[in-house]
This record gives C-alpha cells, structure tokens and sequence, in this order.
C-alpha cells in the first residue's frame, strides 16, 4: 500500500466532512475498492458534534477509530500509524481541503527524492493568503527571540530575523527546510520506524517540530513542496486568541527545549520561553480586556459625563444656582445610574451584537424603570432631581446610539446601523447547484443579494436557468468587479479544488469565499488566517446556547438563591425537604447546579446536532444539573422518552427567562429534590 492518510478530529464536523470529501477525490478510483493503493484514518477525540456519525454515514470505507476522552494530538495520530499499511503515511488536519492532484504531485516527489524524510506543501488560508508556517526553520533561542520580540514581523524577508518562517525563500518555488507543518506532513514510513512515532509528552502544538528535528537528525531531509496547494481555515480545535492557547504552545516549546537541547543553551532558551509566555499572556490579556471592554467603557464616559453637564445646566437654568447640587451626586449618583444603564444593556445582550440600537435602547429604557423604581427608596440626601434622571435617561440613550453610529460609519463607511446590507453573491456552480445552495441559505435564514450564477464551463442552458446567468469561470473577475461582489461561493460538486484556490489566489482577499461540498448541508469558509472558519448551516438553532441567554439563567439562579436565603424561614414553609433544599441554594451558588436543568438522564451533548422531528437528548446544548425540570411546570412524571425529549427540546430551543422562574414557581415544593 503506498499511502495512509491520518486526520485527527475534535469537534469539527462540518470541515472533516468537506476535508473527507476532497481527500476522496484526490485518491485513485480504486480507494476503497479493493485494490489497495492508499487507506484513510479518522481518528476521534471524544467530540461531541456528531462527527463520529457523520464519518461511518457518509464515508464507510474510512477507519475510524473513536476515542472515549480527548487523547491530544500526538497519541491519536500514534494510534493510526501503529494500524497504517502505507509505504507513506500523511498527517493531515480536518480543517483543511487538498487539491486533486495533491497525493500524486508530493508521492511522486518522495519517490524522485529518496532523501526526503518528510514533506510539507503550500497552504493558503480561507482567503487566499499564502500562510508562512507553510515553511519553517527550527526555533533555536536566537529565532525563538526574534518571533517572539517581534524582530521577525518588522524583516520578513531577513534571513537573519525571519529564520522561523523562512521568509527570503520563494513561497512557489521547493525548498529544503528545517520544521514540517503539522497540518499536512507527509512521511516516510521507513524513516517513522527509525526515529520513532510522535512523542506523546506533547499534547497539542510541538509534535511537528520535534518530529522534523528527529527526521534531521537522523540524516533525512525534510521539505517544502510548492507543487501543489492545499486551504488550511486554522484555529478550528483551538481558540489563539486564548490564554489556554498561549500556555499550552510555550509549554510545548519548553518540552522540546528540555529534550533537544543542553545546558547553557537550554537554560537560556527555557527562561526566554518563560519570558514569551508572560508577554504573550500579558498582551493577551489585554487586548481580550479591550476588545470586550472598549465599548462599555465609552458609553460609561459618555453617560457619566453627560450627567455632569446635565447637572450643572439644570442647577444654573431651573435654579439659578451652580452649586445647588450637593457632591454626593458626582460620586454616588452619577456611577450608581450609570451602572444600572449599563447592567441593563449588558443584560438585554446590547453588547452581545454592538450595533443593535433596539437591544441598545431596550436595555436603557429597561435600567431607566429600575432607577425609578428604586429612586423612591433611596435617602432625601441621594435624591437630587427626577428631571436629572429623565434627562439623563434621554442623553443615555442619544449619545450611545451616536457612538454605535460613529463607529459603525468609520468601519463600514455607511450608516445603515443596525440594519446589515446582505452582501453580493455570486454561486459558482451548475444550475442544479446554484438553486440547492440558495435553498439551504434560506433554510439557515442567511440574507444575501443573489446576483446571479456563473458556470464551471461552457454548457448549453434551458430559458428558466439563462435568467441567472452571469457568465462561465473564465469571466469570474470580470463578474467581481461589475457586479461588486462580496462573496462567491464555489460548489465543489462542479469543479475541482485546484480551479477553486486558482481563483482564489487570482481575485485575492477582498472577495469572501466559501465552499459548498457534494450533498452537504453546509457552506464553510473564513475571511482571515486570524479567524476561526465560518459555517452556514441548516442546523437548529438553540436559544439556551446564546451567550445572552447563559448569562441570564446564571443571574437568575444567583438572585433567586440569594432571595431564598434571605427569605429562607418562608420559603422552607413551602418545600418538602429543607435540608436538600438548603443543600441545593449552596450548590446553585458555587455553580454546581442551576434550578432549573432537563429531564431525565445526563448526556454529553454539543450545540448543533441535525435537524429531526425529535431530537436526542444527549445533542441538546450543554447545561448544568438542575434542580427543578419542564415536566415540573406540568406536574406530571412517568412521561414516556419521547414526549420528556421533546420538553428538553422545546426548553433549549425556545429558552427565556420567564419560563425558569414559571417552572420554579410551580415546581417550588421540590426544590429541596
């Protein structure tokens, strides 16, 4: 057998299918029909997005070895290659899509180059954009230094400063080098029992590098094959943006340093490891911090210094006298009412989508009413003026949809503020799969200005489907500059990987692209080698699952377990067993319980599971345990499976707070359960 190909998947369905798919028609005809020529591995983590599924559904003639925890990068790829027949196996990401000719292009390289130990190919991103790590030199603590301090962005293409991504080689012509991509390495099997597997001390991120060093080590090369291209969309397993990223990347450097290299060169390379690790964290740190905080930051500037002028206007206008205000109102009522404006903005999700003005002005009207509410109880001595309040209520909301309308102008140069423009598309495909792409969009109520279809080739055409044609491929650029076009999507059924990247190399990054595969259900793509790919999928979609919402039903459960332990002598009245029910306001607290959960057993589950008259509940967004469930607010129990699935269902689905506090209020006799 000549190749074995290995995919380690955690949670990725949707690109291991389109992975899966471009891999099946990059292999020999004979794949799977007996002939023998290449095999294929899924090895899954312990997803819980259906993949496991998916792979025995859709793809029977791939091995699929399903593990019952996360087992981390290496040993799940260890575990196919201890299986692996090939004369060559690949390691390959589910997060990526390879060229027809991908397989044939690098086997017949390795064959030409007897000294290839390992090989690595050309990756662009969702984009179009070449991605360096494509190309890679060994991280000694001089190169280590310069990635790390920067040196290496500000010279690219220095030789000296720019040795990790090898950045004076030529990204279309084959080189020699140091370090293999992770993502695609290609190796040789005789080399693999020579030097050993993967080294299981690393988890995720360094299994590459050790692997190429070894292969240097022992007297193979290792290289760079521009011959032909592959799409790797990144970040699908892992956040990078992510403190947990940062750590467990450094610390895999720290491994490799402890095991290749000695004395004074590794003590300097570890504490200048150590030092990466605390800059990466801090500068993480605060980007994250500024990204979610900037815009709640302004508003609170704009809130609390309007109400300074606002003050100072009504004492000299309506009073006739600047100092009428007593201090107290700068430094207790100004930060108390712009806290409650804005804990109801956040409340209501008006940071969740920033340029939502109705989410916006809902939760400033919200916080107005709980500062009226509460005015009446507050001392004479923090009651300055209800007109200040009113006033304020209206510059609140005047200034922070300003700001939202500011913002949006700058970044889009329009102000259609809140209503998003659909973008133009435009569907590369056949007829037959331009209507089927357009149907699942609106299936996934994804709103685009459809302009029209531009064909693979040249075909005659029916007059019903001549009405949506644009062109054939060979006038795409043209039709994306006529028409504008924001986004194309390329149906894979229709033509080949190779023409797909061509394009997309050709009309580069200011086109969105995304990829529809045969018979798929969904649409994948990503604008940016620094964003997780995007998905259009006809999947449910779950209320439970928003961040708005998740939020809320913590809040709920705080400020009712905190209403139950000042109030506890009468609630203890109405329940059945207070000494569960006192057990439970402690594990609602510390977050080890919600009041409210689903029925019946506890399941894995993953947020997007397929659409079914009756959905399983262990596909259900995850929860915590709750002490109370939907069949309370019925009062019935010993329902059959499908009817209590069907509750569950109906709950995360439809999830508002309100039906929290109507099953706590019905089921309040068993909250001690």
């Amino acid at each position: 057998m000549q190749l074995s190909i290995i995919i380690v998947n955690y949670n990725v369905q949707h690109f291991l299918e389109q992975c899966l798919l471009s891999v099946r028609k990059a292999l020999p005809p004979s794949f799977g029909g007996g002939r023998g020529e290449a095999e294929v591995f899924v090895v899954d983590n312990n997803s819980v997005d259906n993949s496991t599924a998916m792979v025995r559904e859709k793809f029977p003639e791939v091995k699929l070895i399903a593990n019952q925890q996360n087992t981390g990068f290496a040993v799940a790829n260890n575990q196919a290659i201890k299986e692996a027949k090939g004369k060559y196996i690949l390691l390959l990401n589910p997060d990526t899509v390879v060229r027809e000719d991908t397989f044939k292009n690098c086997l017949d390289f390795m064959e030409a180059h007897p000294d290839a130990g390992g090989l690595g190919v050309k990756m662009i991103d969702g984009s179009g954009k070449f991605l360096p790590e494509s190309k890679r030199g060994f991280p000694s603590p001089f190169v280590a230094f310069c990635k790390t301090f920067g040196l290496s962005s500000l010279f690219p293409k220095s030789k000296t400063f720019n040795r990790y991504h090898l950045g004076y080689l030529d990204q279309d012509e084959t080189h020699e080098v140091d370090v293999l991509a992770g993502a695609f390495m290609l190796l040789r099997r005789s080399v693999l029992d020579k030097i050993g597997l993967l080294d299981e001390a690393f988890f995720m991120y360094g299994e590459d590098i050790d692997l190429s060093y070894r292969i240097v080590q022992a007297g193979y090369k290792n290289y760079y094959f521009a011959g032909t291209t592959i799409i790797h969309y990144k970040g699908e397993s892992t956040k990078k943006g992510s403190l947990n990223y940062v750590r467990t990347f450094y610390n895999a450097m720290i491994i490799f340093a402890r095991k290749h290299f000695t004395g004074r060169q590794a003590r300097l390379y570890i504490a200048m490891i150590y030092g990466a690790i605390y800059l990466r964290a801090g500068i993480t740190l605060v980007l994250n911090f500024f990204k979610k905080s900037a815009l709640p930051l302004l508003d609170a500037l704009l809130i609390a210094g309007g109400l300074q002028f606002l003050k100072f206007f009504w004492a000299r206008y309506y009073y006739d006298d600047p100092g009428y205000y007593d201090p107290k109102f700068i430094w207790f009522n100004i930060p108390f009412y712009t806290l409650i404006w804005l804990g109801a903005v956040f409340f209501t999700g008006g940071y969740d989508e920033r340029y939502n003005l109705r989410r916006l002005v809902r939760g400033l009207l919200i916080g107005t009413l709980v500062l009226s509410a509460v005015y009446g109880y507050l001392s004479l001595d923090f009651r300055p003026s209800r007109a200040i309040l009113l006033l304020g209520a209206v510059w609140a909301i005047g200034s922070t949809a300003a700001l939202r309308t500011a913002i949006h102008f700058i970044r889009t140069k329009n102000f259609d503020v809140g209503s998003s423009k659909p973008e133009n598309l435009v569907i590369v495909g056949s007829p037959e799969e331009s209507e089927r792409v357009r149907n699942l969009l609106g299936q996934a109520q994804v709103r685009k200005n459809f302009i029209g279809t531009v064909l693979p080739a040249h075909r005659p055409l029916s007059a019903a489907h001549r009405a949506d044609l644009l062109a054939d491929i060979s006038r795409l650029d043209e039709v994306a500059q006529i028409y504008k076009i924001d986004e194309i999507i390329f149906c894979s059924k229709d033509i080949s990987s190779e023409d797909i990247m061509q394009w997309m190399a050709r009309l580069g990054p200011v086109v969105d692209y995304k990829i529809v595969p045969e018979e798929s259900a969904s649409i994948i793509g990503s604008s940016s080698k620094d964003t997780s790919g995007e998905l259009y999928t006809i999947e449910i979609r779950y209320q439970i699952a928003t961040p708005m919402a998740r939020r809320n039903k913590r809040v709920f459960d705080l400020l009712f377990a905190l209403c139950c332990l000042l109030f506890v002598p009468l609630v203890l009245v109405l329940v059945k067993n207070r000494k569960g029910f006192l057990i439970n306001i402690f594990q609602v607290f510390i977050g080890k319980k919600s009041w409210v959960g689903y029925a019946g057993p506890r399941f894995p589950s993953a947020v997007h599971p397929p659409p079914s008259p009756a959905p399983r509940q262990h596909l259900l967004p995850t929860i915590k345990t709750g002490v109370l469930t939907p069949l309370d607010a019925i009062g019935k129990k010993g329902l059959d499976e499908a009817t209590v699935q069907r509750l569950n269902f109906l709950y995360a689905k439809d999830y508002d707070g309100w039906r929290d506090l109507e099953i706590v209020w019905k089921g309040r006799r068993e909250l001690g359960s």
